[in-house]
């Protein structure tokens, strides 16, 4: 269900970017880099208000919140459907992601309502794996749609989705706060909370972290359907080779669902950071020198993709485990901190896009140096080490 829920975000990205093109001809967007908006659109109004989610669910519980925050997403879905300009429905994609964050707070939440250290991050790479299966079969399940719909039912059919887990968390979600540990909600308490997360030295740097190098993904996001089609020219297959980099993706969390118990968070997470700037850096280079080549691109940029699987998971429990008694705050906060700095790191990467994967892998390198700066500034020099 915690998959399921997460899987909702992601759905709401993936499934269209086959129908990026038509709903950009359909609109009369004039600029080609302006479809990327669908996605950036989304993922902005993701951001800010998971703030307000996680004091939300500290006071009133997981199920509600998770409850109003299904609710609004299967309407703005609906109402993304119905949209009759490229501006109405970036309105509409800013207003999904603001309810698509109140289940990513929830879903969050509930895992470390019930696990801390190691096994939150077993299970959250669990969770991912799952999570993962998704731009596995998003982009091949909007291609079909395309087949016999217009692109308007790739909106609808995240309208459906919401219906059903709405009906799924009424039916068999657990409430995970019981009621004496519930907090006040004030300005006070709100204020104290968050006061707590940027305080905390771990949270707050893997948090920073965690926005930096997912700054990657939402790259790749926005700008992967022109890369394949324009640059490689498999528009026709696009589906077939994102799902194969999110196989991978899916493969390397579910590795790391192994691995993390036996070699701890920090060393795994730390070596995987390390050869994912290199790795990213070495197809620059031979990008460069040799460049644009499919078989030479390909290979290299899904194993970029396997050491990113090997980071997400274990930030994540790295930047939430202190902060157990304000779990749903410290979701909050992280998840607004991640979204935001890596939407806007993506979105630059994204708009720079000029026919060739250059300005992505550039971006890649950048990203991992600098969220390799940033865990050296937190963990004050010491890499690879601790639990």
């Amino acid at each position: 269900m915690v998959a399921a829920l997460m899987s909702l975000n992601a759905l709401a990205i993936d499934l269209m970017l086959p129908a990026m093109g038509a709903v950009a001809s359909d609109l009369d967007v004039s600029n080609p880099n302006d479809q990327q908006l669908i996605v950036v659109a989304y993922v902005l109004g993701f951001g800010f208000p998971q703030l307000v989610f996680g004091p939300l669910a500290d006071r009133f519980g997981r199920r509600p919140v998770v409850t109003f925050a299904l609710v609004g997403y299967t309407i703005a879905g609906f109402a993304c459907m119905a949209a009759p300009t490229f501006e109405l429905l970036l309105a509409m994609r800013f207003i999904h992601g603001i309810f698509a964050s109140g289940c990513r707070v929830v879903s969050t939440t509930l895992v470390r309502d019930l696990f801390a250290g190691r096994s939150m991050a077993k299970v959250m790479s669990l969770v991912m794996t799952v999570f993962m299966v998704v731009p596995i079969l998003a982009p091949a399940l909007g291609q079909g749609i395309l087949l016999v719909a217009p692109w308007q039912w790739c909106f609808g059919v995240l309208g459906i989705a919401g219906v059903a887990m709405l009906v799924w968390t009424h039916l068999r979600l657990p409430e995970t706060l019981p009621v004496e540990r519930r907090r006040p909600l004030s300005v006070s308490a709100t204020a104290g909370a968050y006061a707590s997360v940027l305080t905390s030295r771990p949270t707050f740097g893997y948090m920073l972290a965690s926005g930096t190098i997912f700054g990657a993904l939402f790259a790749f996001l926005a700008a992967s359907e022109q890369v394949f089609r324009e640059v490689f020219g498999k528009a026709d297959t696009f589906a077939l080779w994102f799902a194969g980099v999110a196989l991978v993706l899916a493969g390397a969390n579910f590795t790391n669902s192994r691995l993390v118990t036996r070699f701890g968070m920090r060393r795994l997470s730390h070596l995987a950071l390390v050869a994912f700037t290199l790795m990213a850096g070495l197809l620059l280079g031979l990008t460069h020198i040799m460049g644009e080549n499919l078989w030479l691109f390909y290979p290299l940029f899904t194993l970029c993709f396997a050491l990113f699987g090997l980071i997400g998971a274990n930030f994540n429990a790295l930047a939430m485990e202190p902060l157990g008694r304000v779990a749903g705050t410290a979701s909050a906060a992280y998840g607004f901190a991640t979204t935001t700095v890596s939407a806007f790191l993506g979105g630059m990467i994204g708009r720079a896009y000029d026919g060739t994967t250059l300005p992505l892998m550039l971006g890649f390198v950048g990203l991992g140096f600098g969220c390799l700066v940033i865990v050296t500034i937190t963990e004050r020099g010491r890499l690879f080490q601790g639990r």
